[in-house]
């Protein structure tokens, strides 16, 4: 993976494309004075396509307990009434 090392001035000048370098995977290390300050990476690409619904299907049950009241104690515990 290649690093640019740019200074704020640079980085500034020639944002777009900069930004264009960004979108194709490359790491951008931000310098003031050549002294490295901050890594700008670009962000993990979000699928185009939604997953579909069913991945689980006949390899996760869920279980008809899941379904039941919870017990006393606990619904107690998580509206804070122990005392």
């Amino acid at each position: 993976m290649i690093m640019i090392k740019l200074n704020i001035h640079e980085a500034k000048t020639h944002l777009s494309e900069y930004l264009a370098k960004l979108e194709e995977g490359e790491t951008i290390v931000l310098c003031r004075r050549n002294t490295p300050i901050a890594e700008i990476r670009p962000l993990p690409t979000i699928p185009k396509k939604p997953r579909p619904i069913g991945l689980a299907k006949k390899v996760f049950h869920v279980p008809q307990a899941f379904f039941e009241p919870l017990p006393e104690e606990l619904v107690a515990a998580f509206e804070d009434r122990t005392a």
